[in-house]
């Protein structure tokens, strides 16, 4: 189906047609390099890729196995950036994340080792096997993009992003990520199990040999961050941005819901939208971009009443409730999803 934007986001954004068609290309050829080795789910691979250049940060949930930390490092190996990887275990300490003042006999001075923390694309595998004074230890990274050590602020480099992975929290020697942690992901998300003919192909790819040692760059650190320039000018209307505030504000006030969404989803929401419709090609959002993300930035953040969790409702279910009830905006410069 053909649409144009509305009255209200007509002739405003400064994005160049050259402009908007160099970034969905180049944003797909982040995501088709990745399908090379994580094959059958481009669906959540293109929401990674959004997620980089929205500036957020991603947690993979699922049971192990299916390409969790696969995922985080083909996306990683796919930027020509600085990489680096923290292996979550219960005794890693909060210095090992963010780096530590060492005494240099020599010169007489203490010189600072900057921790795993300090790189573009940080891959943390099982960031639930740690112990929550640990986990602690990116908050202020993840938020502020800086880090605070001995009185001494250190800037993170941009782009900048945590790609966390974590087993469901049934599974032994887990700890629940806190609240404070778990709403500075910009998504959560599941990558489940591969269809049959798609688990058929994996065999074929990766039987003898895996794919993803062949994997090479395709885009530089540069590049990724003019297109986070380019994002930022993606136009929102007034009415798209109500309508966010609008489904973020009916989670605070469901009866079932202990938590609601806070103000830094309708962010992260915002940004993200930014991204998903210039990944397709547009300079301007619609209501349907935000309908379509808002389980995965959402779903997290929400906290059941425990007489709703006895009752056996789920965040998920009510969200999407919540989805269908929010009026959207009039139907002018939608497009189908």
């Amino acid at each position: 189906m053909t649409t144009t934007r509305n009255d209200d986001t007509a002739n405003v954004s400064e994005l160049a047609p050259s402009d908007i068609e160099d970034f969905a290309s180049d944003f797909d050829a982040v995501v088709s390099n990745i399908e090379r080795v994580v094959q059958g789910k481009r669906p959540v691979v293109h929401l990674v890729t959004a997620g980089l250049v929205a500036e957020g940060h991603v947690l993979i949930e699922d049971v192990p196995g299916v390409g969790k930390t696969l995922l985080a490092k083909a996306l990683a190996r796919s930027i020509q950036c600085e990489f680096n990887r923290i292996q979550f275990t219960p005794d890693l300490l909060p210095s090992d994340v963010t780096g530590v003042s060492l005494w240099d006999r020599k010169s007489g001075q203490f010189h600072f080792n900057p921790g795993a923390i300090f790189a573009n694309v940080v891959v943390g595998d099982e960031i639930n096997r740690a112990s929550p004074k640990t986990q602690s230890a990116l908050l202020e990274a993840m938020e502020e993009r800086q880090v605070t050590t001995d009185g001494t602020t250190r800037e993170l480099p941009l782009p900048f992003m945590v790609l966390a992975t974590q087993n469901p929290l049934e599974h032994e020697g887990t700890y629940p990520l806190p609240e404070a942690q778990l709403d500075r992901f910009m998504m959560r998300l599941s990558i489940g199990y591969p269809e049959r003919e798609t688990e058929l192909g994996i065999l074929e790819t990766h039987g003898v040999r895996s794919s993803f040692l062949d994997l090479k760059p395709v885009i530089t650190a540069d590049r990724i961050r003019e297109m986070i320039e380019s994002a930022r000018r993606v136009h929102v209307s007034s009415k798209v941005k109500a309508y966010i505030v609008d489904l973020v504000e009916a989670t605070r006030a469901h009866p079932a819901l202990l938590l609601g969404a806070s103000p830094r989803s309708s962010l992260y929401l915002l940004r993200l939208a930014r991204v998903w419709a210039g990944s397709r090609g547009r300079d301007y959002v619609t209501p349907d971009d935000v309908k379509h993300l808002s389980p995965a930035v959402l779903t997290h953040r929400l906290a059941l009443r425990p007489d709703a969790y006895m009752r056996g409702s789920t965040a998920d279910a009510i969200l999407k409730t919540e989805i269908d009830r929010v009026p959207v905006p009039g139907a002018s410069g939608r497009v189908a999803t």
